[in-house]
Order: structure tokens, then sequence, then C-alpha cells
């Protein structure tokens, strides 16, 4: 569904996720809008979900210091404990994000994950009742990126995502 890779591109709070998938075609969360749409290969429109809404809760979380290695970078390990399931973060504060930024993305539990490391995370293990996924980065590369690509189609029907 999702693919075996996965390009994220992230620029001023907006970020935009492209998978090989034969499902999910990509992924784009819009800042200004705390909207995360949702390309499927199956529908013509694009369907988004609302930023400041998260049913699923953290309950409880754990931090462990230099437990893993990704790409050169030693990496700690933010357990989040959620009424879904587990989710393992594997990260490296080189890598920083501007937490702010994502104040009002609860979605996801993302602001949970960043307010706790400020930094983007290079292996996530996602473990719950619907799916289990692993992602791993194979690499990084800084680059200017074109405020385009964080954009929808000019001529995009959107919709709100019913998942």
């Amino acid at each position: 569904m999702l693919g075996t890779r996965q390009e994220y591109y992230i620029k001023n709070g907006d970020y935009k996720s492209i998978t090989n998938g034969t499902v999910s075609l990509w992924q784009l969360y819009i800042n200004a809008d705390n909207k995360l749409y949702n390309k499927m290969s199956n529908s013509e429109t694009i369907l988004w979900n609302d930023g400041s809404v998260n049913d699923d809760e953290v309950l409880s979380s754990t931090l462990n210091k230099a437990v893993s290695d990704v790409l050169g970078y030693k990496c700690d390990e933010l357990i989040l404990n959620c009424k879904s399931g587990i989710q393992k973060y594997y990260f490296n504060s080189k890598l920083s994000v501007d937490t702010k930024l994502y104040a009002n993305h609860k979605y996801g539990n993302w602001y949970d994950y960043l307010s706790k490391t400020n930094a983007l995370p290079l292996k996530m293990i996602v473990d719950n009742a619907q799916f289990s996924m692993e992602s791993v980065a194979v690499e990084i590369k800084p680059m200017v990126l074109d405020a385009k690509l964080f954009q929808l189609p000019a001529d995009a029907k959107t919709a709100k995502s019913p998942y």
C-alpha cells in the first residue's frame, strides 16, 4: 500500500512525502491550513485531515539515550505508549526542527513527538491494531526546495477524509 520507498521534504513548517506505493501516492502538510492532504491512487479527489484533531492519545513516553545508529548518527529513542499502540522514534538532535511551527499539528501524535525531541526521526516503528510499519532513512541530502513542491495542484479537488 505505502510502497518500499519514501522521499520526505520539509521547509518552513510544510512537509511532503512521496511514496512508490500502489495506493498512497503522496502526503502533503500545509502549515498555514493545518491540514494533511493525502493523494490516493484510486481517487482524483485529494482527502484531507484536520491537523488539530487527533483520535489517538499518548499515555506515557520513555526516552532512551544513544541506542541506535542510523546513517552514522547516534540516535536516541523515544517510545510513545499510545491508546492505539506503540510508536518508536529514533532521532539525533543535529537534525533539528523548529517545533513551534508544528504546535497545532496534533494529528498522528506529531507534535507529541516533536515537543519531546525537537528533531526529525531517522527511524520510526509504528505498531498498532491496524498495521505495523518500519521506516528507516537511507539518505539525507540538504537541498534548495521550490515552494511549489508544497502546493496542491492548481485543479485539485479536495474533500474532508472520512478516515
